[in-house]
């Protein structure tokens, strides 16, 4: 390198720092100043990273006075140049020395960067490509928010996170039975309103105790951060905000907190686009007295353009609050219970119609007589006489039309385990212990000197004995319980008896569940994994994994109640209760951590019991009095607000009233399985299941998961940025950042790494592992890395053809086409920022779409930068008509893309509005505002399409050399 005082470089490292000025030359060294920010550089002369900045005839340059001229010609004296031109401005010929230049310049423009000699190593280059092409996939893909949660491809739960996650601010009620999934449906619907930009805020409101249940699974599942909100966090929030809900886009909390006047009137102001409420069933109402539970959902309810009700409770069992809770999502078409009842009625010919079509039989000519009158608006003369010769596409045509006409099924989903196959049968073992003479004496102790006993506490020394027993024994023993317990006894057997057997453990409390770890560990050295609430999420993450390994991993899992919360273990089959909840939706939320869709073996469910204890009279009750156990109890929690009181006498100590608690409970619970299916809803069911359009999902899912192309585009990009990876097999690889990284931090990368899978069976049984598809944030993090910067953005490589000359040029120039509009507009839906790659050789004639990308990169060869720059300098006669030949020839591709995105806008948005307007006029559930909100998308989109502008996004020169 040859330097002069007064001559401009920039730094190869430091773009950032604009254009430098050598201001000393001292034996091997020079010292550079980059007046812009101040800053100076010394550099060895012979490895210095620095770019000598020469501009040529017709580049375009400012002064540090700031006027502009056109260079016409370039003169050079004792290593100083000078620029000869005109000014922009006025046309007067000028002069202007190298050291007078803006300091501001930066060469930020790919053409820029490629004269000025900054060339980005090959594989830069091709990577920044394909980092635009996989945006433009991504944005393209209408299936990426379904495929990016981890969540297994369940039909009817993608039918309607796909249904509903597409509406404008939907209002519906998810009403699936326990097992099915609501809480996984609703995720996914957020997930797809956030992702699509339908939606920025949401407030989810729970019942306090699933709380944490709900920020975990938004976490692990959705990749979506909440906050959880409550007292405390609302008055830390006051620093930050006098609304605290103004603080988070994405909030939880329990609906006890809103019941404060003033949380609730923050609330009610933090303009939220998504209500979401789960147990909604919890919201009594009556027309005359609504509890406030009601009407605070109520409030927010007119004010938050999307709702979503979350309850597993069957309108059979209460059809007045099943009115009540369609009446949160619209007032106006709910507004007369007895309308409502009538209205519900005239639905029976619609479901029997839908029988007959699902049943994929020859319709009967009184059947076919009932869907001509039920579907007086058109001539279905063709689709029937389509169905009677075999043709099952017209009608599934025909049954989708007339699932149209069902008055709650565009707002209203439920699913019943009858109807949705997948679940193996439940059996129930019941395992009988001696009642031991440790806990005998502790009772009569505590009878002796305890005094006069709630009957709460007297219930919980009957259930838990060994909690009784710590109480008597007091500071000196603390857990010796277990050295004694016939409970503890006999699970040391039956676990070293099924030693090859994945065994889930729950207890109700987190120290009970902590000693019965201690004495597995102890008594007969089996590894257990403990998980409870005192944990951290990461914590949970690890033990769930050394749960889930079936190599070296833990035999069992012990898990306090909050074990039965959120995670699911349907890879096991063994459960075991040792002690038993009093609430039977906590019951079933236990059993239903195994007994899920995706279980592949028949649920063993073991209780052990003391004899003849309150522990057997709770047993009795749930399994003679509700068969809860081995069937799904639904209502279950209506038998325990009926019999609770009687069943807290029996646990206290008031034997006799078993057996009529039990009869009653049985004859009772048989009443409502009765009511179920006499009033069991199958026209709703069948709109709630997807049928064929369900299984098509989920087909193109699987498709999905099995690119791997999106594999390797990954590991390629997590490679180029300088990310560490491990491959450790068993579908995982373990991602560390590095301090050679190009970027100073990996969004979502955490400083000690994470394990990362792209299986989806790997992700469902192993929480620690992050599941990447191109919907995770770590993927648009990278990709966004390559592409909001410059690299890649230039390049030089070497074409060895024989039958090209030697020194023969082409220009390869990738262009982004894109269109800016907010989140909402979703232009990204028909115009994504689309890359466009011309290929000019010398004439200016684009070969681009001729010669594919990848096989004409893998001819070229990397070239060294300093060569690289010569070549440049070289061919700048050549490259700048090059450069403007193609900018004229992409603004007629850019004309042609947004041709066909307005086609596509109104194509897809138009026949919307068609259907939607159609579905209408025999469907009062369709909101005007879904037409409107219809009309407003297409208006948007054009105009924004409008504005779509053209951009080089990266250049590279390729030489044709011999071989």
């Amino acid at each position: 390198m040859s330097f002069a005082l007064g001559q401009r470089w920039i730094s190869d490292t430091e773009s950032d720092l604009g254009l430098g000025t050598v201001v000393a030359i001292e034996g091997r060294m020079v010292t550079v100043l980059f007046p812009a920010t101040g800053e100076t550089r010394l550099f060895a002369i012979q490895e210095a990273p620095l770019t000598r900045v020469v501009f040529n005839p017709g580049d375009e340059i400012t002064s540090h006075e700031g006027w502009r001229m056109t260079i016409s010609e370039v003169e050079e004296q004792n290593g100083l140049l000078t620029y000869h031109g005109s000014k922009q401005e006025d046309g007067e010929a000028v002069s202007l020395r190298e050291t007078l230049l803006d300091h501001q310049i930066r060469f930020n423009k790919p053409q820029d960067r490629l004269f000025a000699g900054q060339i980005d190593r090959m594989e830069y280059f091709v990577t920044r490509y394909l980092c635009q092409q996989q945006r433009h996939a991504m944005q393209q893909n209408s299936l990426r928010a379904l495929q990016g949660p981890r969540a297994g491809l369940i039909p009817h739960q993608l039918y309607i996170a796909n249904e509903v996650g597409q509406r404008h601010a939907p209002r519906v009620l998810l009403a699936d039975e326990v097992g099915l999934g609501k809480t996984i449906e609703a995720g996914h619907i957020i997930h797809q309103q956030l992702l699509s930009g339908r939606v920025e805020r949401v407030l989810i409101l729970v019942p306090e105790n699933l709380q944490h249940q709900w920020l975990v699974e938004m976490l692990r599942r959705f990749n979506l951060r909440f906050a959880l909100f409550d007292e405390e966090r609302c008055i830390e929030a006051y620093a930050d905000s006098d609304n605290p809900f103004d603080t988070e886009q994405l909030v939880i909390c329990s609906l006890d907190l809103l019941r404060k006047k003033k949380r609730f009137e923050q609330a009610l102001d933090a303009n939220w686009d998504l209500l979401v409420v789960d147990e909604a069933h919890h919201l009594e109402w009556s027309e005359d007295k609504p509890s406030r539970a009601y009407q605070i959902v109520e409030e927010l309810a007119e004010e938050v353009p999307g709702v979503l009700l979350l309850t597993a409770t069957p309108d059979q069992l209460g059809h007045q609050s099943h009115f009540a809770r369609l009446r949160l999502l619209d007032s106006d078409r709910f507004y007369d219970y007895e309308a409502f009842l009538k209205e519900e009625q005239e639905y029976q010919p619609v479901a029997d119609a839908a029988e007959a079509l699902l049943e994929q039989r020859t319709l009967t000519e009184a059947e076919n007589a009932a869907l001509v009158a039920l579907l007086p608006a058109q001539d279905i003369s063709a689709p029937l006489a389509a169905i009677a010769a075999g043709d099952n596409v017209a009608r599934a045509k025909l049954l989708k039309e007339l699932l149209d006409r069902h008055g709650t099924g565009r707002m209203l989903f439920r699913n019943t385990r009858a109807g949705v196959k997948g679940f193996t049968a439940r059996q129930l073992h019941r395992h009988e212990v001696e009642l031991p003479s440790q806990y005998a004496t502790a009772v009569k102790v505590s009878n002796m000197f305890g005094g006069a006993k709630t009957t709460e506490q007297q219930i919980i020394n009957n259930l838990y004995p060994e909690k009784l027993y710590q109480q008597f024994e007091g500071d000196k023993g603390g857990s010796s319980w277990w050295q004694f317990d016939s409970r503890v006894n006999w699970l040391l057997e039956f676990l070293k008896a099924n030693r090859s057997k994945k065994v889930l453990v729950i207890a109700s409390q987190a120290n009970t569940a902590l000693q019965l770890e201690e004495a597995l560990r102890t008594r007969e050295g089996i590894q257990a994994g403990v998980f409870h609430e005192g944990m951290s999420i990461l914590e949970r993450d690890k033990t769930a994994a050394y749960f889930a390994q079936s190599e070296g991993g833990a035999q069992v899992m012990i898990c306090s109640e909050i074990g039965s919360e959120g995670r699911n273990f349907q890879f096991a089959h063994q459960l075991v209760m040792f002690d038993l909840p009093q609430n039977p939706d906590l019951l079933e939320q236990r059993i239903g951590r195994l007994d899920r869709i995706g279980q592949t073996q028949d649920v063993q469910i073991h209780v052990p019991y003391i004899k003849d204890s309150a522990q057997q009279h709770l047993l009795d009750w749930f399994d003679r009095g509700m068969d809860a156990f081995e069937h799904n109890c639904q209502g279950g929690h209506l038998l325990y607000d009926e019999f609770g009181e009687q069943l807290i006498s029996v646990l206290a100590g008031n034997i006799d009233g078993l057996d009529p608690l039990i009869e009653q409970t049985a004859a009772r619970a048989a009443e409502h399985k009765a009511a179920l299916e006499a009033g069991r809803d199958r026209l709703l069911e069948i709109n709630s299941n997807g049928g064929d359009q369900a299984q098509e999902l989920v087909a193109q899912l699987q498709k999905a998961d099995d690119d791997t192309d999106f594999i390797s585009f990954m590991l390629k990009l997590w490679d180029v940025i300088g990310v560490h990876q491990d491959d450790r097999g068993e579908n995982a690889v373990v991602l560390r950042p590095t301090e050679q990284m190009l970027y100073p931090s990996y969004p979502g990368l955490p400083e000690d790494g994470c394990s990362i899978t792209f299986d989806r069976d790997t992700a469902l049984s192993r929480d620690d592992f992050q599941f990447i598809t191109p919907a995770h944030p770590m993927v648009a993090a990278g990709i966004d890395l390559i592409t909001s910067s410059e690299t890649g953005c230039t390049g030089v490589s070497l074409l060895k053809n024989k039958a090209l000359p030697a020194g023969t040029i082409f220009l390869e120039l990738i262009y982004v086409a894109e269109a800016i509009a907010p989140a909402e507009v979703q232009i990204g839906r028909f115009l994504p920022p689309t890359p466009i790659r011309m290929l000019m050789d010398k004439t200016g004639k684009d070969l681009g779409k001729n010669i594919d990308f990848h096989s004409f990169n893998n001819q070229l060869v990397p070239i060294n930068r300093h060569v690289g720059s010569k070549l440049v300098s070289a061919s700048q006669a050549v490259l700048h008509p090059l450069i403007a030949a193609a900018e004229g020839q992409v603004a007629q591709q850019l004309a042609e893309l947004v041709g066909a995105a307005e086609q596509k806008m109104n194509d897809e948005l138009g026949a919307e509005l068609e259907r939607m307007q159609a579905l209408k006029a025999v469907n009062p559930n369709i909101r005007d505002s879904e037409l409107d909100a219809i009309r407003e998308q297409m208006s948007m989109v054009k105009a924004h399409l409008n504005r779509a502008q053209i951009q080089l996004d990266a250049i590279r020169l390729i030489v044709v050399t011999p071989q």
